[in-house]
């Protein structure tokens, strides 16, 4: 059986390797087409545009795995059953569950190394590809409102209008409020940077509402600042929350949930980080039944087809799932792994209906 596993192992891992490159190359081929909109601007050359699209391929190894485990297993099997290999384990006395478990051992190769990858590479690539892109073309951080970014730190709300790549923050209004929600400070920044666990602001002008609406303005070349908003919780601004970091997101979602605010969209994405490495090996399980499909029923093409179309049933099904998730509400770990428990249970079916045959 040991030779059978490093065989079987050999081919798989061969077979899910070249899938997942030709997949990454497609998906950096879109990178590079959506890049070239940008070419041009500022010092944004050539070299930038294959550097940024270079840098996002990690963050695409997310996207790809399952799908990639999918199509190179049921490859590597639909290639072995049709020289009969499969046959002749089988009459040897080697069990589909047998097999299963060979083929299981992979899947877990490549979830360790998505996870990983997701982990590690691709929350530092992604950032540093959207900062080496932002000084190229002489913009800022894309916000989502057009007054910039709204934060709550306690009892105030802070506005800053710009975040620059190295994470200084430009235009900067703290509007402080009372335990009964009436304003009693608006302080104004001209810029800010972190510096010993405190924000430095230079050019402050703060406006201090007192009793009986007495105002009193005073102007200060430069002025401490200590906040619970981080240099890090504004780094999330460069990465979109589906390729962050496990522990990046947890921390953002303990920030927001300190200051009452949604948290469903990060909760998703983090409960997706956990789901899709485990995917990898649910893959695996839902591809070893259609290795014992007679050739009558379909030959290597058309179980590739297969299994590129489950793929991306998958994928659809994945982001279906969360856009309904978010739009209704629902737990967050159901909206994140009800894919992949339904694709589970439709594999161990069909491998329990094929070990009965």
């Amino acid at each position: 059986m040991k030779i059978v596993s490093r065989y079987l192992s050999r081919e798989l891992l061969i077979s899910i390797l070249l899938v997942m490159l030709a997949l990454l190359a497609l998906f950096a081929f879109f990178d590079l087409i959506q890049e070239l909109d940008n070419f041009g601007k500022g010092s944004y050359g050539i070299g930038q545009v294959l550097l940024f699209v270079l840098l996002s391929v990690p963050g695409h190894v997310y996207e790809v795995a399952p799908v990639a485990v999918l199509i190179g297993t049921m490859y590597t099997l639909a290639n072995l059953a049709r020289y009969s290999e499969l046959v002749i384990l089988r009459v040897s006395g080697v069990s589909v569950l047998a097999l299963g478990k060979v083929l299981l051992r992979v899947g877990l190769v490549f979830a360790v190394l998505t996870f990983l990858v997701g982990e590690v590479v691709a929350p530092l690539s992604e950032r540093v590809a959207h900062r080496m892109r932002i000084q190229a073309t002489d913009s800022v951080v894309a916000q989502d409102f057009r007054s910039g970014l709204w934060a709550k730190d306690g009892n105030s709300f802070v506005n800053i209008e710009e975040v620059l790549p190295d994470l200084q923050v430009l235009n900067i209004h703290i509007y402080e409020f009372d335990p009964a929600f009436r304003l009693r400070a608006i302080t104004n920044a001209k810029s800010g940077s972190f510096d010993h666990g405190r924000w430095d602001l230079r050019g402050v002008t703060q406006t201090t509402f007192g009793e009986h609406n007495n105002l009193r303005t005073q102007v200060l070349p430069q002025a401490d600042w200590r906040s619970v908003i981080r240099p890090e919780l504004l780094s999330v601004l460069l990465v979109v929350p589906e390729k962050m970091s496990a522990w990046n997101l947890y921390s953002f979602i303990q920030h927001l949930s300190a200051n009452k605010q949604k948290t469903t969209r990060h909760e998703i994405a983090l409960w997706s980080k956990m789901a899709y490495p485990v995917a990898c090996m649910v893959m695996v399980v839902l591809a070893l039944p259609f290795g014992f499909l007679q050739q009558r029923a379909g030959g290597i093409s058309t179980k590739i087809f297969a299994g590129i179309m489950l793929g991306i049933s998958y994928q659809v099904l994945n982001r279906l799932f969360v856009h309904i998730g978010l739009l209704n509400d629902w737990p967050p770990s159901l909206s994140a792994t009800i894919p992949t428990l339904m694709y589970f249970a439709a594999g161990v079916g069909l491998v329990l209906l094929v070990e009965r045959r």
